[in-house]
C-alpha cells in the first residue's frame, strides 16, 4: 500500500479508474494517460425499473451495491490490470440520486484509501461534456455544448476544462424527462426516449402540430413541461372520440419529437451565431436521438459549424467519461488521500466548477 506521505514521490499518475453511479447505470472504466481508454464495463438497470415506468431511487442504490465489486473484477480481467496498477480513482460525486451517488463514493474512496492513491470527485455533467474527447476525432477548445439528458438541458460556453458559462437551460422539465413522461402518457415502455423515437418512425409528421415553447423568446432557455401537457390534452380528446389507436400514438410521438428537436436545434443555432463558435458538442442521453443529430448537422453545415458527439454507447451514463474527466481534474491538482469524507451532491451547479 502506498502511504500518504509517499504520494508526491510516487510515479506520475498514469492509470485512472472511473466510477459512475449517479442514477440507473453502474459504469467503470480505465483511462490510460498514454493509451487512452483501455477498457470499460457497464450494467444498465433498465429492466429493473421498467415495470415502474421510471427510476426507483432505493432500488437503484441497492443494485449499484450488488454490481460494483463484480464489475470492478470484470474490468481488471478484461484489461489485464491489477489493483496495484491503478494510480488514481475518479468517481461521480453529483449531481444525481444521493443514495446512488453514495455507493460509488464509498467504493471509490475506500478503494483509493486501501491502495494509498488519490481520489477525485467528478461532476456528472462535466463527464458528459468531455465525453467526445475520448473519440479519435475530438473537438478543440473553445466550443459550444448542448447537454441534453433526463435531468439536464443546457447550452454551455466551454473555453477550457473548468471554464464554463451556462448560456441557457430548462426552466422546468429537461428534454429527456419530457420524453419519459410523454412515453408514459402514450403507454410506451421505459426509457421513453428510445421508445418514442422508434414509434415516431411510423408516424405522420403532418397530422398534429405541437407548440415550440419559448422559441419566439430571444433568450436561450428551454421549457418542455408544456409539451407534455399538450400531449395529455390530445390523448384525452382522442380517447373520448375513440380514435386512440396505434397509428395515432405514432403520429403523436412524431409530432412531439419534431417539436423537441426543432426547439433544441434552433436554440443551438442561435447560440452559435451569438458566440461565434465554430464547434458544437452534443452530449447526454438525448444526444443519441437520430432526428436531433440529422437536423443539427444540417443546421450547422449551413453556417459552417462542426458537430461532435461521443459514440452512441457513451451518450448515456458510463464510467469512461468519468475516468477522463477525473484525469483532467487530477491535472489541475485536485484529489488526494487525506480526505476520507464520503459524500455526494444531489444538486451541483456547473458554475461552481473551476
Amino acid at each position: 500500500m502506498r502511504q500518504e506521505n509517499d504520494i508526491e514521490s510516487a510515479n506520475p499518475i498514469t492509470l485512472i479508474l472511473g466510477i459512475e453511479t449517479s442514477c440507473d447505470e453502474t459504469g467503470l472504466a480505465f483511462y490510460d494517460v498514454e493509451e487512452g481508454l483501455i477498457g470499460d464495463v457497464l450494467h444498465s438497470q433498465i429492466t429493473l425499473h421498467a415495470e415502474y415506468g421510471g427510476v426507483v431511487p432505493e432500488l437503484a442504490s441497492r443494485d449499484h451495491i450488488l454490481r460494483l465489486v463484480p464489475l470492478f473484477e470484470e474490468l481488471l480481467a478484461k484489461t489485464g490490470k491489477t489493483r496495484q496498477d491503478i494510480d488514481a480513482v475518479a468517481y461521480t460525486a453529483g449531481p444525481g440520486l444521493i443514495g446512488a451517488l453514495l455507493t460509488g463514493a464509498a467504493f471509490g474512496r475506500s478503494l483509493a484509501w486501501a491502495l494509498g492513491i488519490p481520489a477525485v470527485e467528478v461532476h456528472h455533467m462535466e463527464g458528459h461534456l468531455l465525453a467526445p474527447m475520448l473519440e479519435e476525432s475530438a473537438p478543440s477548445f473553445p466550443f459550444l455544448a448542448l447537454l441534453v439528458s433526463g435531468g439536464h438541458t443546457q447550452i454551455v460556453s466551454v473555453k477550457s476544462v473548468g471554464d464554463y458559462e451556462i448560456l441557457g437551460e430548462t426552466l422546468d422539465d429537461a428534454a429527456g424527462e419530457a420524453f419519459d413522461k410523454t412515453a408514459k402518457l402514450l403507454g410506451l415502455d421505459y426509457p421513453g426516449g428510445p421508445a418514442i423515437a422508434k414509434l415516431a418512425e411510423q408516424g405522420n409528421s403532418e397530422r398534429f402540430t405541437f407548440p415550440r415553447p419559448m422559441l419566439n423568446k430571444p433568450n436561450l432557455d428551454f421549457s418542455f413541461s408544456g409539451l407534455k401537457t399538450h400531449v395529455l390534452t390530445q390523448v384525452k380528446k382522442l380517447r373520448l372520440a375513440n380514435e386512440m389507436d396505434k397509428q395515432c400514438k405514432a403520429d403523436l410521438a412524431c409530432a412531439f419529437q419534431d417539436a423537441v428537436v426543432d426547439v433544441l436545434v434552433k436554440k443551438c443555432i442561435r447560440a452559435l451565431k451569438r458566440t461565434g463558435f465554430k464547434t458544437i458538442v452534443i452530449a447526454g442521453g438525448v444526444g443519441a436521438n437520430k432526428n436531433l443529430r440529422a437536423e443539427l448537422k444540417a443546421g450547422c453545415e449551413s453556417i459552417g459549424v462542426d458537430v461532435f458527439y461521443p459514440r452512441q454507447a457513451f451518450c448515456t451514463d458510463n464510467g469512461a467519461m468519468i475516468a477522463y474527466a477525473g484525469y483532467q481534474r487530477v491535472l489541475k491538482g485536485e484529489g488526494g488521500c487525506e480526505n476520507l469524507t464520503i459524500a455526494g451532491r444531489s444538486r451541483w451547479p456547473m458554475t461552481e466548477l473551476t
